[in-house]
């Protein structure tokens, strides 16, 4: 734990931050807050945009809002994006490829700000392992897509969506891992200069580190490795293999960083004699989310007597609710400052100015060794772990004709 503190203060101080970067007084960055992931320079705290709906193809004047917030951030713009992601009903079945990313190219283009120096936005993409996806040259083609679908000669941050555990032929035999391959790949993209970094997701220790080792051989450094982590998501093998990266000088992109919710400040209520936990249940009875998400989330909050204890994330969500407080900082805040901490990055989701403006107000402040240690002490006693909810997993994905896993060993 020392060792992450001073190696973040050493790298805080190349950066040009100063200890008034850390004030506990107001929720907005009074410094520079950025981090390197590879060779680019992106404020500690991402964006993601997997929930950006592009159905029907209408006019989005709230993520209009949300990029021209963002363009004003003194820390730039980092959002992460993938070609899988695209309007939910499409996505579905198994459509909508590239249209996140044609949708994020767009909004950017479009803000004044951004629109006239590009390189105010680092924008990460993910490339999807697919039974057809088997060469070398499947990789380089399907960079260049989204390459021109981001309107960029090079994309910032190329990563590996995830292991190549979609095998629908698995029950025949016919099992084959084309992982080095896609790993091959992402460095004939880097040599060609289609991309200036590339990364990983969902790579447990060993995966990361044969990765790493094998495009080391070829010439190019492993920026970033994604994987779900949070307060309540660090005993599946995510703190391990967020330590082995810390380790190798590989960034770790945090999602799932409110462990869906249950950790964010969106869920206390304008009432202030209404506790954080208290508020929580009252918000998932009125989720917008799926019925199978609710029962699972439901379940975190409160706890059924049997894999999770009564009480659920109640003794933790107090914990933070008192840090949060004292500190004149939201919930949300608190967890995404947790992470940062660490040594990694969180990839919050947001929808609406509100949303990005209140995750950013976790830049320009740090959380103290006590305060960390306590409420990782209050989250090792809840007796369970945070590992998704409904088909949203943190060690799964839904892939058409089943879930399909992956372990972070």
């Amino acid at each position: 734990m020392q060792n992450i503190y001073q190696s973040t203060s050493l790298l805080l101080l190349a950066f040009g931050v100063t200890a008034d970067a850390f004030s506990t007084a107001s929720n907005a960055p009074s410094s520079t807050d950025v981090t390197q992931v590879g060779s680019l320079t992106a404020p500690t705290i991402g964006c993601g945009t997997i929930a950006w709906s592009t159905d029907f193809g209408r006019p989005n004047p709230e993520l209009e809002d949300l990029i021209s917030t963002a363009s004003t951030n003194q820390n730039g713009i980092f959002f992460d994006t993938g070609e899988r992601y695209g309007s939910h009903a499409k996505t579905a079945l198994g459509m909508g490829w590239g249209e996140t990313e044609c949708l994020v190219s767009k909004l950017l283009k479009e803000n004044d700000a951004v629109g006239k120096d590009p390189t105010k936005a680092v924008v990460a993409t993910k490339f999807t392992p697919s039974p057809w996806r088997t060469t070398v040259e499947s990789v380089v083609e399907a960079c260049e897509e989204s390459r021109k679908r981001l309107g960029v000669e090079s994309i910032d941050l190329y990563q590996i969506q995830m292991p190549d555990i979609v095998k629908p032929l698995r029950r025949f035999g016919i099992d084959k891992s084309y992982d080095k391959v896609y790993w091959d790949g992402l460095a004939e993209c880097y040599h060609r200069g289609l991309v200036q970094n590339v990364g990983v997701s969902n790579y447990g220790p060993t995966l990361v580190t044969e990765c790493f080792e094998h495009l080391a051989k070829r010439g190019v450094p492993l920026a970033s490795n994604q994987i779900a982590y949070s307060l309540i998501g660090r005993h599946n093998g995510a703190q391990k293999t967020l330590d082995t990266c810390n380790d190798l000088g590989v960034k770790v992109l945090a999602y799932y960083p409110f462990a869906m919710g249950l950790l964010t400040g969106k869920y206390t209520s304008a009432m202030p004699e209404l506790s954080a936990e208290h508020a929580l249940t009252s918000s998932l009875t009125k989720s917008r989310r799926s019925k199978f998400e609710q029962k699972d989330l439901q379940r975190y909050a409160n706890g059924d007597g049997k894999n999770i204890p009564a009480g659920g994330v109640a003794p933790l969500l107090s914990t933070m609710e008192r840090i949060a407080n004292d500190r004149e900082k939201t919930v949300a805040q608190v967890a995404l400052n947790y992470i940062i901490c660490k040594g990694a990055v969180p990839i919050p989701g947001a929808r609406t100015a509100a949303q990005y403006d209140d995750n950013m107000g976790a830049l320009g402040w740090r959380l103290t060794e006590a305060e960390v240690s306590e409420m990782e002490e209050v989250a090792d006693t809840l007796g369970f772990s945070f590992d998704g909810a409904g088909f949203k997993r943190s060690n799964a994905k839904f892939v058409g004709y089943g879930m399909e896993t992956w372990s972070l060993t």
